[in-house]
């Protein structure tokens, strides 16, 4: 295990009893051999699992400094042949030659970008952690691509979900499969609002093609407008999970309900979480809830959005357990 030598060289084991995880943060001054040692004597003077389990525990959250000190990888854009346009979009690579499991990871009505940066920060949050755990990200850029600006406040949308975005989630998956680093069997997708609408078609039993093989891993979806989908009998052909808060007033989780339950028993496993306290962008770290202004042109006409920190960290896991089937 790799260790910060600023962390570990500070790191002293309590002379009369096996170190806790509080003690070694709060002692901290030995080596990395230190450490070591006290876990080995934790070990032997203590040979309880229990024990065990907590001095590894805090060995491992003692190593969470030195991966966060680490810069992360910064985007690349990269230029996808779709048609007649193409595609552009921001790619987050982990170091190394892989194969690396991949999500492309697709945008809401407000686009990709920021107001001066390629990836807009509530994209950049969940991309650096999937990169954190390993993951490459794809996020397409539906908008810029095709020289448009935020579709929210667009009446009749320019790229509709169930054609052209789901050709550039098609196009960003052929290119993925052509590149030596992906994992090719453990492409999953992740949405949010019309990138989760998007998604919802892309994966869908009447768009699957042999050509297409191997098909997606797994699919997720926040907040989504289940409404069409409903209506439409909609199903899946792989694992999809769809997030959503109760008090969502830009959406419904009453629909998106409706819509996984009327797929039991002829669809992939579909499964809904509804967050009681939960509003329209839940997720997105750091924002105090409000209602949408008129101002606010790349959000919904509607309703209101912020963050909800305890669906925020169940998400987070949820994510990660889907991503891992």
């Amino acid at each position: 295990m790799f260790m910060n030598p600023s962390i570990t060289d500070r790191v002293s084991c309590p002379p009369v009893k096996p170190p806790t995880c509080d003690d070694l943060a709060a002692k901290a001054r030995g080596t990395v051999a230190d450490v070591v040692r006290c876990v080995g004597s934790a070990i032997t003077s203590r040979p309880d699992r229990m024990r065990l389990k907590s001095v590894l525990i805090c060995l491992a959250m003692l190593a969470l400094p030195a991966a966060a000190a680490a810069p992360l990888p910064a985007p690349r854009q990269v230029e996808i042949a779709e048609g007649n346009i193409t595609l552009h979009a921001q790619l987050y690579r982990p170091d190394g030659d892989g194969p690396f499991p991949t999500v492309i990871a697709l945008h809401g009505c407000g686009g990709l970008a920021g107001h001066s940066e390629p990836v807009a920060p509530r994209y950049r949050d969940w991309a650096e952690q999937l990169l954190t755990s390993g993951h490459a990200v794809l996020l397409p850029d539906s908008y810029r691509s095709r020289e448009l600006g935020p579709q929210c406040r667009i009446r009749e949308h320019q790229v509709q979900n169930r054609r052209a975005r789901v050709a550039d989630i098609n196009a960003a998956r052929q290119w993925l499969v052509q590149q030596k680093w992906v994992a090719k069997n453990r492409i999953s997708l992740i949405g949010w609002g019309n990138g989760a609408a998007a998604l919802l078609w892309a994966v869908r039993p009447q768009l699957w093609s042999r050509n297409a093989e191997p098909d997606f891993r797994s699919a997720v979806a926040f907040y989504p407008d289940c409404r069409t989908s409903f209506g439409l009998g909609w199903s899946a052909r792989v694992p999809t999970l769809v997030l959503i808060g109760a008090r969502d007033d830009v959406t419904s989780s009453s629909a998106c309900h409706q819509m996984i339950d009327g797929a039991r028993g002829r669809s992939a496993l579909a499964r809904i979480v509804i967050y009681p306290e939960a509003y329209h962008d839940f997720d997105r770290a750091n924002l105090p809830l409000h209602a949408v202004a008129a101002s606010d042109a790349d959000m919904a006409e509607r309703g209101h959005i912020g963050t909800d920190a305890d669906a925020r960290k169940d998400a987070q896991k949820q994510v990660a357990e889907w991503l891992s089937r």
